[in-house]
């Protein structure tokens, strides 16, 4: 019975957000700062959600082949490499370091 009563108030909760969003005035809405936070806000998101998927178990700081992986990609970023060719290098990377034990 607990899970429904957590899902009924998330479901409650996100509504709220969700009407706190549309009854905003535009005003508000049309501050530099508002735009420039609403702009960084998903990338800080997603930042933060890849370094808790790669580096941690859920309790735990972990170093593994993902971490590896997650370094080339960036060495590969930092020698301007295209796109796809730092997602290949993450990818193989991480594959090796798997395929070696780690």
């Amino acid at each position: 019975m607990n899970v429904w009563i957590a899902i009924a108030v998330t479901a409650v909760g996100c509504y709220l957000v969700k009407y706190l969003g549309l009854a905003a005035p535009a005003g508000l809405l049309e501050r530099p700062l508002v735009k420039r936070l609403a702009a960084l806000l998903p990338v800080a998101l997603l930042a933060a959600l890849t370094a808790q998927q790669t580096f941690s178990d859920g309790r735990h700081l972990m170093l593994d082949a993902k971490a590896a992986g997650v370094a080339a990609a960036a060495v590969a970023l930092v020698l301007r490499a295209p796109f796809l060719l730092v997602i290949g290098v993450a990818v193989a990377v991480t594959a090796g370091v798997r395929a070696l034990g780690g």
